[in-house]
């Protein structure tokens, strides 16, 4: 057996409106409602879906805790362009812009 894709990762969050507007005015990702008013972001072929903690959908991990992914996305913007749409979105730089190893050749 060989894994191709990743079909979607879930993130447990403390309030799923906040999380959602987050992801789509600073990210620009899209979201999405399925199923049973469960919520999702979009971007590219990728899905994010998101649990409220402590009404978490089953199945789910061992011990949801809000807060606990590292998530790195990839962008075809310059730096200069990522640092400006964060700012102009009051987002806080912690470190950086730094160099990180991702995927090989990346």
């Amino acid at each position: 057996m060989r894994i191709e894709e990743l079909d979607h990762l879930v993130l447990t969050v403390t309030d799923i409106d906040r999380t959602r507007a987050f992801y789509e005015r600073v990210l620009g990702m899209e979201s999405l409602v399925f199923g049973e008013g469960r919520h999702a972001l979009m971007f590219g072929t990728q899905k994010l879906n998101l649990h409220e903690a402590g009404q978490e959908f089953e199945p789910k991990a061992a011990a949801p805790t809000p807060g606990s992914a590292d998530l790195c996305f990839l962008t075809n913007s310059s730096m200069a362009e990522v640092v400006e749409h964060l700012e102009a979105n009051s987002i806080e730089i912690i470190e950086g812009p730094v160099r990180r190893t991702g995927l090989p050749g990346r």
